[in-house]
């Protein structure tokens, strides 16, 4: 066998040609099942998009690198079902882009987390972790509460997610701003916009507990908010019924 792979080493263009074969095999499994994408991915008639506020979100939760240490793919695993729910289905991550599933978890997996947490302990969570969770070796992201959101560009934001897929709007993207800033004011009069453009479920609420002024702490909480409540489907999972 050494003798063998001595030899080819020896011969560049044979060296050349094995390198391209085995790259080859490789390339062909990543992407043969993406031929078949459409039976794979499961129907979800009722998934919705990401409000603007929650895009925003998400795309904080990505800069701070929050992903290095939360994944968001519960396994098919028994006792990962059993610990935080139904396993992830693909459809639940159709509007992600980046998907952000992973595999490292120096803290807990949050695909379902939307929901089971008040606001107020989320903002807690991220001023101080050891105020809630004694043991958080997380790291301070007080900064959030004092950063003022940047929405002019979110427009821009949704109309790039329009041209990989995602089925925004005309009316959705230019009224992104107004329905950032309404989604996170209950008092004002961009509330209206927000559920005629979005789902009248929509969380609609001051996240970092101040109506009259619009943060990056409200776009965080309001994407974590929302994780795993995108779609009903893996409550309608014949599959996952069973093992719950």
């Amino acid at each position: 066998m050494f003798k063998l792979h001595y030899r080819l080493e020896r011969r560049a263009i044979g060296m050349t040609l094995a390198i391209i074969c085995a790259a080859s095999v490789g390339g062909f499994v990543e992407i043969a099942p993406l031929f078949t994408i459409d039976q794979t991915v499961e129907a979800a008639p009722d998934m919705r998009v990401y409000t603007p506020l929650e895009l925003a979100g998400r795309n904080i939760y990505m800069r701070e690198g929050c992903y290095a240490c939360h994944s968001q793919m519960i396994r098919t695993l028994r006792d990962e079902v059993e610990r935080y729910g139904h396993y992830s289905l693909a459809v639940e991550s159709k509007y992600d882009h980046p998907m952000l599933w992973g595999s490292k978890r120096t803290g807990p997996d949050i695909a379902p987390l939307g929901g089971k947490y008040s606001d107020e302990w989320h903002v807690r969570h991220l001023l101080n972790p050891r105020e809630v969770v004694r043991v958080s070796i997380m790291p301070s992201y007080a900064w959030l509460m004092d950063n003022d959101l940047r929405i002019d560009d979110l427009s821009g934001q949704l109309a790039a997610q329009h041209a990989v897929g995602v089925p925004y709007t005309p009316d959705m993207i230019r009224h992104a701003a107004d329905d950032a800033y309404g989604q996170a004011n209950p008092d004002s009069n961009r509330v209206a916009g927000v559920r005629a453009r979005y789902d009248d479920n929509t969380n609609i609420r001051a996240f970092d507990g101040i109506a009259d002024r619009l943060t990056e702490m409200d776009a965080l909480v309001a994407y974590l908010q929302i994780l795993g409540r995108l779609t009903d489907a893996s409550n309608l999972d014949p599959v996952g019924k069973d093992l719950e």
